[in-house]
This record gives C-alpha cells, sequence and structure tokens, in this order.
C-alpha cells in the first residue's frame, strides 16, 4: 500500500494458491495464457504435500532415508473436522456490520495505469493531495480522448480502468488555474505585486497562479473482473485480492468526491453532529470505516465506525488560546503557536481565499512593514507600509485586537503574504497528528462510545450518506451493495466452571464472579513493601488494616508496611516529573533496601498525571513491582480486586479453569502444548519517532493454561512485522520465541512442546 491506502497489484503479490502455469521452455517465463486455478476442495479431504504428489506419478519409488538418520515424522497444519463447525451453546440470531453484495458477470478487465505526474520543467509532482485535482481536470479536459471512460485513481500513483484506454500514447497537459493553498492574493502585504491599485482587479481575474502539468498514463497491468466472482464464491485467489483493492480505491475516490477527509480506508465528512470537542482546540471526529471483504458466505461491504482527532475549525485565536490553555492573545506563546499552526489551512475574509500557513511574521502587524507599489498617474511608485496600515487604511478592514500580535504568514520563503490573526480561520477537516494528553484520549475514549443499536443507526445512515450505488465506476463493474446488516447464526458458549484454592469450585455469571470468602490457588508473601502518597486524602492507616484483614482471608501472607512516605504539600502543584524524582528520594532515604512492592495512592481515579511517570520509574528503572489506586470508595469488594492484581503481579495464581486442574482440555491437555499471544503496538499519533514494541506472551508450567510469562523488544518504528521473534548472534539466538521455548521447558518439568499454538491479529 502507499501512504494513501492505494495498491498497486502488479508490484506486491501473495502468494499463488493453488495455482499452475505453464512456462515458456525458451526464457523460463510463465507463458500468456494461464490455466484457470482448480476448484476448492471438499472440506473432508486433505490436501498433500506437493513433493509427494510429484514423487507418487514417477514410475519408480522415492529412495528411502539414509539409515543413519531416522526419518523425522511428519508434521501437518491441523485441519477443521471432517463434522464441520462446533454445536456447543445456546443458537442466537446476530447482525454483522457487513452488507452483501451482488456483482453481475463480466468478461471485462481492470487495466492498471501507472501514474507519472511533472510539472512543466518535468520536476517530479510531490505536494500531497494536488493528485486528485489534476486528474479530475484531466479527465474534464480530455474526456473524448479517453473515450468517456471513468476511471478509479488512488491519489498516488495507480490508476484503473475498465477496459484500456484508446490510445497507445497517453501523455496529457493538464492546466490548473487556482490551485488552493500556494496562491496569492493580488494587493495582498507582500503578495503577488503588493500593489493594491486599480490594476489588481485585472490581475485577480487573469489565472496569474495557474500551474501547467504533465501527466503520463503508463500500462502496468490488466486484473479480470470476473476474479470478483471467486470472491463472491469464497474462493480466494491472487486476481481476487487484487480487484478487491480496486473496489477499495474507487471507494476512496469516491468519497474524497465527496469533500471527505480521507485516513487510508476511513472517511470523514464535515458534520458538525460527528464532532466531539476534546479540549485543547482538537476534536474528535466520527466517520466510518469502509471496504470490501471476502467471506465463507461471500463478498460484502464491510462498514464500521472510526474515530480521528482534527483541528478544531474556527477563527484561529480562538485555537490557539484553547491550545495553550490561556484566556487572553497577550498571554499565547508564540513560538508555540508558530509550531501548532504550520502547514494548517485558513481561509481569509473578506476574500474566502484559502491558504497554508507557512509561518508567522517576524513583528507584530503594527510594525511589520512589506513594499507596497501602487499607480500615481503614469508612474509607479513604492512605499513601505504596516501591514496594519494596509488594510485598515487602504482596504477600510477594522482590526480590533490584531495590531500587537504577529501575522499569519501564508506565502513562500522568499515572498512572505502576511494576514492579520483575527482575519484568519482554520477549514475543516484538519487531521491533528500530535499526541494526546491524558485528559484528551480518556474524553475521546468516553465520548466515542456507542450502544450498539447506536452503532447500528450510525452505520446504516453512512450507507445512505455515501450513495455507493450513485458512482459511476461501482456501476460499471455491476457492484449492488445490500441496505441491510447480514443475519449471521452464533451461539452462546457455557460458562466455564472455575476453581479456587480451597477445592471450591463455582461459575462465572454474566461475566463476574466474586472471589470473596474463598482461598485463591496460589498465594505470594507481600513482604518488604512500603505505603507512597502523593496527596491523596483518606485515613491511611485503616486502608492498610482493612487491606491486610481481607488480604488474610483470601490467604496471603502480609507483612505491616515499613513505612508510609507522604508527598509534600509544597510539591503538589510542582510538575510531574519533579514529584516522581522527590518520591524517589525519600524512599531511598527512609528504606534500608530497594522494596519489593510499593503500594501508591493517587489523588485522582482518572487521568492522574502522576500515573505514567510513577508506573516507568518503578517498572522500568528499577523493576519495582507496584499497585496504584484512587482511595475514594474503598470496602471489602474493592479490596478482594485489588488483591487478586496484587497476588498475580507476585508471581501468585489466583484461579484455574475445572478442566485445566483436571487436565481434561482436549489436545492441550494431553501433550505438552505452548500457547503463544503475539502483537505489536506502536507510538499514537504524534510520536511517529517513537519505537514500535514487540511483545509474545507464552504459557508456562503445563499443563496449567492460567500462567503466563511476557517479553517485550524494540523494533523500528511503525514496523508491524515483528523483528525479534529470531535474532541470531553468532550461534546463539536472542529472539524472543526462544526466551519463551527455555522458560517452557524449565517451568514444565524438563519438557519440550509437541504442540505450538499461535494467537495474533492479522495470521493466517
Amino acid at each position: 500500500q502507499n501512504s494513501e491506502g492505494g495498491a498497486h497489484p502488479r508490484r506486491r503479490r501473495p502468494p499463488r494458491r493453488n495455482s499452475h502455469r505453464r512456462m515458456d521452455p525458451h526464457d523460463g517465463e510463465p507463458a500468456a495464457d494461464e490455466l484457470p486455478p482448480p476448484p476448492p476442495l471438499p472440506p473432508n479431504v486433505v490436501p498433500i504435500i506437493a513433493e509427494d504428489a510429484a514423487a507418487a506419478s514417477e514410475s519408480e519409488p522415492p529412495p528411502p532415508p539414509p539409515p543413519s538418520k531416522p526419518a523425522k515424522p511428519r508434521r501437518h497444519i491441523m485441519a477443521r473436522p471432517p463434522n464441520g463447525l462446533g454445536k456447543k451453546g445456546q443458537p442466537i440470531q446476530l447482525l454483522a456490520n457487513h452488507y452483501k453484495v451482488s456483482v453481475k458477470p463480466s468478461e471485462e478487465f481492470f487495466n492498471h495505469y501507472y501514474v507519472n505526474l511533472k510539472y512543466e520543467d518535468d520536476t517530479p509532482v510531490d505536494s500531497k493531495g494536488i493528485g486528485r485535482k489534476v486528474l479530475d481536470k484531466l479527465q474534464h479536459t480530455y474526456h473524448s480522448e479517453l473515450a468517456d471512460k471513468d476511471f478509479a485513481y488512488d491519489g498516488e500513483k495507480s490508476l484503473f480502468t475498465i477496459g484500456a484506454l484508446p490510445q497507445i500514447n497517453n501523455e496529457f497537459i493538464v492546466v490548473l488555474e487556482d490551485i488552493g493553498s500556494g496562491k496569492t492574493a493580488a494587493g495582498s502585504p507582500g503578495g503577488n505585486n503588493g500593489s493594491p491599485g486599480g490594476g489588481d482587479q485585472k490581475r485577480v481575474r487573469r489565472p496569474y497562479q495557474a500551474k501547467t502539468f504533465k501527466v503520463e498514463l503508463n500500462f502496468a497491468a490488466t486484473i479480470p473482473m470476473a476474479a470478483i466472482g471467486h470472491a463472491i464464491r469464497g474462493q480466494e485467489s491472487e486476481h481476487s485480492l487484487e480487484a478487491l483493492r480496486v473496489l477499495d480505491i474507487i471507494l476512496r475516490q469516491h468519497s474524497a468526491k465527496q469533500g471527505c477527509l480521507l485516513v487510508r480506508q476511513s472517511f470523514f465528512h464535515n458534520n458538525p453532529s460527528s464532532f466531539v470537542d476534546l479540549g485543547g482546540g482538537v476534536m474528535g471526529c466520527r466517520g466510518f470505516h469502509s471496504s470490501f471483504r471476502g467471506t465463507q458466505s461471500g463478498l460484502s461491504l464491510n462498514i464500521d465506525v472510526s474515530t480521528t482527532m482534527i483541528v478544531k475549525p474556527g477563527p484561529v485565536i480562538d485555537f490557539l488560546l484553547a491550545n495553550q490553555k490561556v484566556d487572553h492573545p497577550d498571554k499565547i506563546d508564540w513560538q508555540k503557536a508558530k509550531r501548532a499552526l504550520k502547514n494548517l489551512r485558513i481561509k481569509t475574509t473578506p476574500a474566502n481565499s484559502e491558504f497554508k500557513i507557512v509561518g508567522l511574521s517576524e513583528r507584530n502587524c503594527n510594525e511589520q512593514m512589506f513594499p507596497l507599489r501602487r499607480r500615481n498617474g503614469d508612474t509607479t511608485e513604492t512605499v513601505e507600509i504596516t501591514v496594519y496600515d494596509y488594510f485598515v487604511k487602504n482596504r477600510g478592514i477594522e482590526l480590533r485586537y490584531s495590531g500587537n500580535l504577529p501575522c499569519i504568514n501564508a506565502g513562500r520563503p522568499k515572498r512572505p503574504t502576511y494576514f492579520p490573526v483575527e482575519l484568519c480561520t482554520l477549514v475543516p477537516l484538519q487531521r491533528y497528528t500530535k499526541a494526546l494528553s491524558t485528559m484528551q484520549r480518556t474524553s475521546l475514549v468516553e465520548k466515542s462510545r456507542q450502544k450498539p443499536h447506536e452503532r447500528m443507526s450510525t452505520l446504516n445512515d453512512a450507507l445512505k450518506r455515501s450513495n455507493y450505488d450513485a458512482d459511476p465506476m461501482l456501476k460499471a463493474c455491476g457492484i449492488q451493495i445490500a441496505q441491510n446488516f447480514t443475519q449471521i447464526e452464533g451461539r452462546v458458549l457455557p460458562a466455564p466452571k472455575l476453581k479456587a484454592g480451597n477445592g471450591e469450585e463455582f461459575f462465572a455469571r454474566n461475566g463476574r464472579w466474586n472471589i470473596a470468602r474463598k482461598k485463591l490457588i496460589r498465594t505470594s508473601s507481600v513482604k518488604r513493601w512500603s505505603v507512597v502518597n502523593f496527596s491523596a486524602r483518606c485515613d491511611l492507616r485503616g486502608l492498610v488494616q482493612d487491606l491486610k484483614r481481607v488480604a488474610t482471608g483470601m490467604g496471603l501472607e502480609y507483612e505491616d508496611p515499613h513505612t508510609v512516605i507522604e508527598e509534600s504539600p509544597s510539591l503538589r502543584r510542582a510538575p510531574v516529573a519533579r514529584r516522581v524524582e522527590e518520591m524517589f528520594a525519600q524512599i531511598k532515604a527512609k528504606l534500608p533496601g530497594a522494596p519489593l512492592f510499593l503500594l501508591c495512592l493517587l489523588p485522582e481515579r482518572k487521568n492522574c498525571e502522576v500515573y505514567g511517570p510513577w508506573k516507568k520509574k518503578c517498572l522500568a528503572d528499577f523493576g519495582i513491582v507496584t499497585q496504584c489506586l484512587a482511595p475514594q470508595r474503598v470496602n471489602d469488594q474493592y479490596l478482594s480486586n485489588l488483591l487478586l492484581k496484587i497476588n498475580a503481579k507476585l508471581g501468585g495464581l489466583n484461579t484455574l479453569l475445572q478442566i485445566e486442574a483436571a487436565r481434561a482440555i482436549p489436545i492441550v491437555g494431553k501433550v505438552p502444548t505452548i500457547i503463544l499471544g503475539m502483537d505489536v503496538s506502536h507510538g499514537q499519533p504524534g510520536q511517529s519517532d517513537r519505537p514500535s514494541i514487540a511483545a509474545v506472551v507464552s504459557s508456562r508450567e503445563w499443563p496449567l493454561i492460567s500462567k503466563y510469562r511476557a517479553t517485550v523488544h524494540t523494533q523500528s518504528p511503525k514496523q508491524e512485522m515483528m523483528a525479534s521473534l529470531f535474532k541470531p548472534r553468532g550461534t546463539e539466538d536472542d529472539g524472543l520465541i526462544r526466551e519463551s521455548l527455555i522458560d517452557f521447558y524449565t517451568s514444565s518439568g524438563k519438557r519440550k512442546p509437541d504442540q505450538v499454538i499461535i494467537f495474533s491479529s492479522g495470521m493466517e
């Protein structure tokens, strides 16, 4: 995929499955006429290995393996049992956010063209977003040369048509007379001529900012539209995946023409009812994700809600006040403002022209000078004038508060164009890509929640508003999308039976269970521990006594804390980093050695700014186990839940599955089996330079499946593929898998796993 989510079908191919190609003996490449893929195997047939098939076809049997090396047992990927799907549980009818898609049979082909976009002097176009404007103008200008064909353009380098373009040499000249954010208004301070005289009116009507582009469309490949039918029948092939990518590009183009903000395959309309204020001049914008998916029951359009962050549209000064949390323009830090505003788009009054911000003026509006050329009879003279005087005296525009503030610079590095701040308004749907604060993240989660019926209504509205049935490319593909959710059958599985430490067995009800008056399976000892209090108001002595009482009832050994360390009242409003450092200075001074466990009291239940830095200091820097709590409403149930966390963190085991304890789990309980979970997490928006974190959790102490260890490695930012599963170092391996296997071996009675089960998103 490219940066806009478009596809280059011929550049990166998935492995072809069950495909046969006739090879040309002269050049070793596949011949032009490929045989179609064979039909899918029946569900009760297990494929055989290709080598065995080849060997079986020979007249002579294969030679036996050397006697010195015994043959290894063959291992196969486990196939679904012949009797099909599971049967346990209570059947239930469900609605899935998939809309069934039907396609008319077609013998046509998608033709893929590589788009080469250049300026008039043959330099490549690198401006984002300009490609769609150029191709739209190309289609309008050269519709007859294109045989009135519609096309799907991904915004970058790929364009698709149905059938070939009529010309072999597809080179075009396109002139854009208004390229939006790059233009300079005549008469603007420092602008085109810096002259507001009568001659400027003619220049306004002349396309003085016209740009000429060269567009080359070079043929790249063909994709049979019949491959869409393979997805309809649940048959996934190389061509069907490529065809679905083309359909997704059509969806993106359709939404772009509706004026949506595009974020990969998610689309966001300029609809104020979909905006939620997160504070700091940032808004959450609710949109939807839309893509075609091949499923077991055929092709469907999957739609789901999606949220992105945008800059709050409106007056620039309002954004800056909210962003810096100040109540008057005189309190704005203009260096921060410059960083926050750079590359944002504005509209200026009264001309209603759109520009991109490149910076701020060096001086305030009533001091920033620029040369103004004006006509005096038959001659032209140049005078120096301030931006403020130009707009007030020459343009007759009243400026209420901009005189003592810097100007917005929307020009070019060597040709600045200045506008007073109060004449500038941020346009809608501009992504906010900086990191959110803890408060903003929490607010986004809370305001994005939807109940199922609300989400269903939102998605149905999104489908209707998108009006895909009117898209000419989808029409030409013969695509018809159902208007209702797909109904499927599910099963509500019975809740598993749990086992506590005193031998008592009990069921979870509605996804919950109560551990009160029950012993834990394996308890830990809480020793060498202390309490730290970051200015939380509570009865500390009573809290510690209640915690010890509840812990004893659950079977935990709890010593009295070595000490209770209170934060100095003078530090309550200090920077977070200083508060954490001062607390650790007290810990080192008051404790005889490093504690094994710290109970940390925080003043707020949510959004406490101390939480993250405190956890990093304790866990990453010193390896100290911690448990945080905000003691607003503390009762025995709350303390029981808290102790479940503490016991697990200190190596204990709270409960087991009953079938786990009885070694009755099918397959897994009979043969040593390691269970792995893998994932990669990335930095949040605005933290693109932060490394990604690859993590693996692995089961231990077989035949248990309730005990896990975790291992993490860092890798390159935004890298999705896990790079540290296997890391050779000479004859050694420092990878995550080796660490997990060694831990399984040592914790499972020196047994090596015979079976491996991996849970990971995006794996086949």
